[in-house]
């Protein structure tokens, strides 16, 4: 059975004439809603942050991990630390400072690696493609690839499991806005590719049901003369993102979607202007995700609603609680001294909620739940 959500509108009290615009004097706007940012919703206006809580318990408490405090190098990604987890996805981060000397197949769902550091050479059934710091590189489930490094990498990857990576329907603003497809790369069969053929003995490493299943042949797999289809691995380097703006309206995360999982999304928070209406709401709003886990991977740049927050950290609010700008944050809510933000950051945001894995725990900041206190 088909259902709708209920269509009436109601008001009361001292409400904005619209919502992160012009709010009650001294008031505070806290946003609810259903599906994160796709469903009903209902704006609240409160004397106080819900943000100020004095003791917060429990297992739906913010948390942050540093990345950076992995010393480990993996030689395949399989071996990859583990962060968060549920059956739709799986979060890792790798770090590798040497060329693989094998061949990798996941077999579980299409991988989705973000280059937080480092360059390298990727051979796979398609070709050879040259990835650099700041691309996303899919990768179709059943793909067999190899990653050559020019220097070392730290790498965030996103499993779809047993799921694909689509892109978002982009409406209005038709087919060029956002992402133009004429910016994805793709892999080629040229010099370097043919240069990589050989009758050496070579292993694939296969993952399967989380299981490894090894294949050895007495060449090289990766032979292919030609390829055609409009299936492929894809790049994309967050250079080539232009986001969706507006000079009144602090548009949501879900504006900023660029791959669409099974049952999760994937954001790119990249570098754009500051709202200009004075009355515009210039930070994130207060919100309630209250359907989605929120997962915030840091790149690079000045994280403009975060304190204490650099590049390499992961953050974790699951659903359950209001959560938003810090106060440092919320004091420029309304008059920023730049006229661009600086941040370049990655979302997941998971319908289901996800697992924290002992890895990640391992580099956990514990007291950022106490960093929202003024």
């Amino acid at each position: 059975m088909n259902g709708k959500w209920f269509k009436f509108y109601k008001k009361q009290g001292k409400v904005a004439k619209q919502a992160h615009i012009g709010f009650p004097e001294g008031s505070y706007e806290r946003e609810m809603g259903k599906e994160g940012f796709f469903g009903p919703v209902s704006h609240f206006y409160h004397s106080h942050k819900h943000t100020g809580w004095s003791h917060f318990e429990g297992d739906i408490r913010p948390r942050a991990f540093d990345a950076n405090l992995f010393g480990s190098q993996q030689s395949t990604p399989w071996d990859a630390h583990v962060l968060m987890k549920n059956n739709s996805v799986k979060i890792r981060f790798m770090q590798m400072d040497q060329s693989m000397n094998h061949l990798v197949r996941n077999a579980d769902g299409d991988d989705l690696l973000f280059f937080h550091q480092g360059t390298a050479e990727l051979f796979c059934d398609y070709g050879h493609l040259t990835i650099k710091e700041g691309d996303y590189l899919m990768l179709p489930k059943g793909t067999m690839w190899r990653l050559e490094m020019d220097n070392p990498c730290q790498i965030l990857m996103i499993e779809a499991t047993n799921g694909h990576y689509t892109s978002p329907d982009k409406g209005l603003l038709g087919p060029n806005a956002i992402v133009d497809n004429a910016v994805y790369r793709t892999p080629e069969i040229n010099g370097e590719f043919k240069a990589q053929y050989s009758e050496k003995d070579t292993t694939v490493f296969v993952k399967r049901l989380q299981k490894l299943s090894t294949i050895k042949y007495p060449f090289n797999p990766l032979d292919a003369i030609g390829w055609q289809g409009d299936l492929m691995p894809l790049a994309l380097n967050w250079r080539d993102i232009s986001p969706v703006m507006s000079h009144r309206f602090h548009v949501p995360p879900s504006a900023h979607t660029t791959f669409l999982g099974n049952r999760f999304v994937v954001c790119t928070f990249v570098p754009r202007l500051f709202e200009t209406d004075p009355e515009a709401l210039k930070v994130p709003f207060y919100h309630n995700n209250d359907d989605y886990d929120e997962v915030l991977f840091y790149h690079s740049g000045n994280f403009f609603s975060r304190d204490n927050i650099h590049p390499g950290m992961i953050t974790l609010h699951p659903t359950g609680f209001t959560h938003g700008p810090h106060p440092k944050a919320m004091n420029n809510a309304f008059t920023q001294k730049n006229t661009m933000t600086e941040e370049v950051a990655v979302m997941i945001d998971t319908r289901d909620p996800l697992e924290v894995c002992d890895a990640a725990e391992q580099v956990e900041w514990a007291d950022y739940v106490n960093s929202w206190n003024e």
